[in-house]
């Protein structure tokens, strides 16, 4: 038996009902943060250096979430059907 329930409301009333904590001040200041360092970037080389020392566990969560999006772009690619002719 399956059954469905479809509950509206808000993210912030999800959160609380989830029991998970208020992370928006602190994403505040961590976009605070970001924007501040990003003024005067002048290259691609220059901002990734500054992606990698900001960003949550450093180069290991920026490895981490590069290979989650590689991942999630290989799943949205529909797999190649082999290529069957007949003889």
């Amino acid at each position: 038996m399956k059954v469905h329930i479809e509950i509206d409301c808000t993210p912030e009333e999800a959160r609380t009902f989830m029991g998970l904590p208020d992370v928006g001040k602190a994403n505040d200041i961590y976009v605070d943060m970001m924007s501040k360092a990003m003024k005067g970037v002048s290259n691609t080389d220059q901002l990734q250096e500054y992606a990698k020392q900001l960003a949550p566990m450093g180069q290991a969560g920026f490895k981490l979430f590069q290979s989650f999006m590689e991942g999630a772009q290989a799943a949205r690619t529909p797999p190649k059907k082999p290529d069957i002719s007949e003889d």
